[in-house]
């Protein structure tokens, strides 16, 4: 993965979003902070922003993570 300046966000594909979250390395998030909403455009997969709260003190460092909103 490059290296981004701060501020900037690498776009990927779905299919490479996919791939990154089947394989472990990044986890799916949903970026809308309306939980309905969220919950309407959730993705398979996909944890809330909520949910990723919760749990940012269990999960390594280095996982990536890949928001979305439709």
């Amino acid at each position: 993965m490059a290296q981004l300046a701060p501020g900037d966000v690498e776009r990927i594909s779905p299919e490479e979003a996919r791939r990154r979250v089947q394989s472990g390395e990044a986890l799916l998030v949903c970026a809308y902070e309306d939980e309905d909403k969220c919950h309407r455009m959730k993705l398979a997969g996909a944890v809330t922003l909520r949910e990723l709260r919760e749990m940012l003190p269990t999960q390594p460092r280095d996982r990536e993570l890949i928001f979305y909103c439709a």
